[in-house]
C-alpha cells in the first residue's frame, strides 16, 4: 500500500427483525463458531493493508464485549450505532478522525456479510490506491429483471450495466466524511455509502466481487453462509 493508510469501519447495529430471532443478526453464530460479525472481523483484520477498525454498535449492546475481537490489536475504538446506517457510519468516522488522514481510505462493511473474501478486498484496494474517490464491490445482474405492481408483471427490465452492490465499500476519508454529512443536512435518506458520495459528484468505480459475498437477511441465508464458509474453515 502507498502512503495512505486504510481503515476498515464495520455498523453493527441492526436488529435483525426478519430473522424472528431476539439476537440481533450479526451476532448469530455460524457452524465454524464464530458469530456472523466476527468471522467478517476475521478476514479482515488479517489483511496487511487494513491497520485499523471501528465498529458501530448500539449503546445498549452487550454481544460485543464477547466476540473474540474486542481486544484485536487493530481494534481502534467502538463508535455508537445510530439510528440509521449511515448514522452509524458517520459516527464512526467521527471516532476515526483521530487516526485517519484526509487523504487515507476508509473501507464500510456490512457486519452481516461473512463470506467476503480478502483476494477480493484486496483486489477493490489495489484498483484504488493509485487514486479516484472510492469503489465498491459488486456483481453483474444476471437474473431476469421484472417490475410488479401487487405482484403483477408490469415490464422487464433491460439487466445490461445492471449490478448488485456489496461490500466493502472504499472511500477517501474526507471524501466519505463530506458525503455522509451531506446526506444528514439535506435529511436524505440513502441506502449505502456509494448512494451518497456519488451525490457529491465524486467517481465510484466497480470492482467485480464474487457472488458468495452475500448479505445474511433471512434464515435460510445461514445455511448458505455455512456452505460458503467451509471451504475456508477447512483451510485453517
Amino acid at each position: 500500500m502507498s502512503h495512505n493508510n486504510c481503515f476498515l469501519i464495520i455498523p453493527a447495529s441492526g436488529s435483525g427483525s426478519r430473522m424472528n430471532t431476539t439476537t440481533p443478526k450479526q451476532y448469530l453464530q455460524l457452524e465454524n463458531g464464530l458469530t456472523i460479525l466476527d468471522q467478517s472481523l476475521k478476514t479482515l483484520l488479517k489483511m496487511d493493508d487494513i491497520i485499523g477498525c471501528v465498529v458501530a454498535i448500539p449503546q445498549d449492546d452487550e454481544y460485543f464485549q464477547t466476540s473474540n475481537y474486542q481486544k484485536h490489536g487493530k481494534m481502534l475504538a467502538i463508535a455508537e450505532g445510530g439510528q440509521e446506517r449511515f448514522h452509524s457510519v458517520l459516527n464512526a468516522l467521527n471516532t476515526l478522525a483521530e487516526f485517519a488522514k484526509p487523504d487515507d481510505w476508509v473501507l464500510v462493511h456490512d457486519a452481516v456479510r461473512p463470506c467476503v473474501k480478502a483476494s477480493d478486498v484486496q483486489l477493490l484496494i489495489d484498483e484504488l490506491k493509485d487514486g479516484g474517490d472510492g469503489g465498491i464491490l459488486a456483481t453483474p445482474m444476471v437474473d431476469t429483471l421484472k417490475l410488479a405492481d401487487d405482484f403483477e408483471v408490469q415490464k422487464t427490465i433491460d439487466r445490461e450495466g445492471l449490478f448488485q452492490a456489496q461490500t466493502p465499500q472504499m472511500f477517501k476519508f474526507s471524501v466519505l466524511m463530506k458525503a455522509l454529512e451531506n446526506v444528514v443536512s439535506s435529511d436524505a435518506h440513502i441506502t449505502d455509502e456509494a448512494e451518497a458520495v456519488a451525490r457529491t459528484g465524486a467517481k465510484v468505480k466497480i470492482v467485480i466481487g464474487s457472488k458468495d459475498n452475500i448479505k445474511i437477511t433471512v434464515a435460510e441465508d445461514i445455511a448458505l453462509a455455512n456452505y460458503y464458509l467451509r471451504p475456508l474453515n477447512d483451510e485453517n
